[in-house]
């Protein structure tokens, strides 16, 4: 069975795995995602080793089509996040 992780989960496993407050373990996730997110918005990366690394890639200005409507419309150049896992991460999905 697949089961979806939310922030609020993450943040009492956090708390229980380390045993420490959810208020403690609330303010490391989110200074963990605050400082990921400010270093993507400078178009910086961020690797984390045997994890993987965040970073930005520049999509180019393109024509799409709406679906509903069929209308052709103009999308413009846009900086999309991505994550690239690493070796270690991958491995342990494989297992």
């Amino acid at each position: 069975r697949c089961s979806i992780l939310n922030k609020s989960e993450l943040i009492d496993k956090v708390a229980c795995d380390r045993g420490v407050t959810k208020a403690h373990a609330k303010a490391a996730v989110e200074c963990v995602f605050d400082n990921i997110a400010e270093a993507l918005s400078k178009k910086d990366s961020v690797r984390l080793v045997g994890f993987g690394t965040f970073g930005v890639r520049e999509r180019a200005a393109r024509t799409a089509r709406n679906p509903r409507t069929g209308e052709n419309i103009s999308l413009p150049e846009a900086s999309v996040p991505f994550f690239k896992p690493g070796k270690e991460l991958k491995e342990k999905v494989n297992q």
